[in-house]
């Protein structure tokens, strides 16, 4: 269970555990003796999926334990896959002679009819697998005992007879790959629930959490206060009671809750995969290769977290990108920190794949 953090660096003083840094930059200790006990009380995390931003929330009846909010890849994985597919096209048409007849051109047969196939686009297949990331993670880190997960039903059109998302017109992408994503889920171990979205606001008023409508905040109250608002849900419910000539309902059980709790802002860095070659072609016809995360300094690799020594002051960040003689830095926003010579750069961890940040 969690503790405080006096508590946890007697423990590391005394030599009963050791520090650890988890990939969420969460510090924890690891115990080198056996407990004192082994009772656990009931840990929740809530799942708020989004398009382009997820909450996520970790609450116990007495204490909101952790928050996160996740910055999903859909926008630039769409926007890769896109430009992706013009490259394609190109190359085909630079490789085809159309001045011969058609029955001559170099046209490759059709191997396999690919309208059969169930496939999911990798923009929303990016999105889940983040969210599943980071709830493993936090299964290390805390004995969880459930997990909510906040599910975006659809109605049908009796007109076109297509589904079509309740909040609106469109088939919204949260919606996409929700089963899958349950599947997944209850594999982990904890039991797996469901909740849709008027019940997580009808708690969320009930336990007086606000929250803003500005959804790019990457604050608690965006839409980690959903994540709390669902893990909350195994605490409190809203039920019907009967009495002795009175019929109602009303709100029963207890749990506290806190946006000030420990957040981290979690997203994946913006690292381009490795190419052969740049995109378009350079005097001289020879272009020269692109993207990947191998460095040329000291076995650094992009993604790394690294630190840095500059004119007497220490810079910590992730390595984004090197020169022939130095190392580009980045924060958690990928915007570049500064270049250091390879020399002054020390490496402090491997890239995870995530970049957790505090809330700036």
């Amino acid at each position: 269970m969690p503790t405080t953090p006096k508590r946890a660096r007697k423990w590391v003083e005394s030599g009963k555990a050791v520090g650890r840094w988890s990939d969420i930059n969460v510090w924890y200790v690891q115990l080198t003796a056996e407990p004192s006990g082994a009772k656990t009380q009931p840990i929740a995390i809530g799942i708020d999926p989004g398009k382009l931003y997820s909450g996520i929330g970790v609450q116990s009846s007495q204490f909101t334990l952790f928050l996160a909010h996740l910055v999903l890849p859909f926008k630039r994985v769409k926007d890769r896959k896109e430009f992706q597919k013009l490259m394609r096209r190109g190359r085909r048409g630079r490789r085809i002679n159309r001045k011969v007849a058609f029955n001559l051109r170099a046209h490759r047969q059709a191997r396999f009819s690919n309208r059969r196939q169930k496939k999911v686009a990798p923009s929303i297949r990016a999105n889940r697998q983040l969210e599943l990331r980071v709830v493993k993670e936090l299964l290390v880190l805390f004995p969880a005992s459930s997990i909510v997960y906040e599910y975006v039903k659809a109605d049908v059109d009796l007109t076109s007879g297509r589904k079509k998302a309740r909040s609106g017109k469109g088939f919204s992408a949260v919606m996409v790959r929700q089963k899958w994503m349950l599947s997944e889920l209850s594999k982990l171990g904890p039991k797996v629930k469901t909740q849709l979205g008027w019940q997580t606001a009808q708690i969320r008023n009930h336990l007086s959490l606000e929250k803003t409508h500005n959804k790019k905040e990457q604050s608690p109250a965006s839409h980690a206060v959903d994540g709390v608002a669902l893990a909350s849900s195994e605490f409190v419910g809203y039920r019907k009671h009967y009495k002795q000539g009175v019929d109602g309902a009303d709100w029963f059980g207890a749990v506290q809750t806190s946006l000030d709790g420990l957040f981290r802002i979690i997203k994946r860095p913006p690292i381009s995969r490795r190419q052969l070659h740049l995109a378009q072609p350079v005097k001289g016809g020879v272009r020269r290769k692109y993207g990947g995360t191998i460095t040329r300094h000291n076995g650094l690799r992009k993604g790394d977290f690294v630190r840095a020594v500059k004119a007497g002051k220490e810079f910590f960040g992730w390595v984004s990108g090197d020169t022939k003689t130095q190392v580009s830095i980045s924060d958690s926003n990928w915007r570049r920190l500064g270049q250091f010579t390879a020399s002054k750069v020390e490496l402090i961890h491997r890239s995870t794949g995530l970049l957790a940040a505090h809330c700036a």
